[in-house]
């Protein structure tokens, strides 16, 4: 990735019959970690983390659906990492028909409200003069949110390879998701996507390929 090191991201797909991708950014030298999506209780997150002796300092989530934030209660308590969703989508943590867990045969999620709300442009410091900057990127939720690095984006559910997210859930609005996707596409083409499902890809080979996009 383009990030300078120390810095990693690692992908982790969580989940059994249903799964989704979850990120860990790290410092190899001071061992602080950020989870991004953490999409079940699963053991591989929590098996990665004290393999590698992470500190997971926060907890960053693209979106309020069940199959990006499950794991975020076993998380939090084990670390007391702070956990960030944008403002749209706070209530998405506590009611599970928001977070349509109740819809889908999971057990209802309903977890404490996030410690931090965030909203467009805000940034939130990872190292000393090292930021993640929100970028506001509503369709498939009202919400949806997207972090971006230095070369880097973490893209949830708005863009993935070769395709992008639905908006046929409560609060998507395809109008809006095209739009967000005009704003995602302004990054440089070199950007790294780290998406929600699948694979990693490029700004610069989503525009060319993608049929949303072209």
């Amino acid at each position: 990735m383009n990030n300078p090191t120390p810095f990693k991201i690692v992908k982790l797909e969580l989940g059994k019959n249903m799964t989704a991708n979850c990120y860990v950014l790290y410092n190899e030298n001071t061992k602080e970690a950020y989870v991004f999506d953490p999409a079940f209780d699963d053991k591989k997150l929590f098996d990665f983390i004290k393999n590698n002796d992470l500190n997971v300092i926060k907890i960053f989530l693209t979106h309020g659906h069940f199959d990006h934030i499950g794991g975020v209660k076993r998380l939090k308590d084990e670390t007391g990492a702070d956990v960030i969703i944008s403002k749209k989508d706070a209530d998405y943590l506590i009611d599970p028909a928001k977070n349509m867990s109740a819809d889908v045969g999971f057990p209802p999620m309903s977890f404490e409200p996030a410690d931090i709300v965030v909203s467009n442009g805000d940034q939130i410091e990872i190292a000393p003069d090292k930021y993640l900057t929100v970028l506001e990127t509503p369709g498939h939720t009202a919400g949806s949110v997207c972090y971006v690095g230095d070369g880097f984006v973490i893209s949830g559910d708005l863009l993935f390879e070769g395709s992008i997210g639905r908006t046929d859930f409560p609060t998507g609005n395809f109008a809006e998701m095209c739009h967000s996707l005009k704003t995602i596409c302004d990054l440089d083409d070199d950007t790294l996507v780290f998406p929600g499902h699948g694979n990693m890809t490029t700004i610069g080979k989503e525009k060319k390929t993608n049929p949303y996009l072209v």
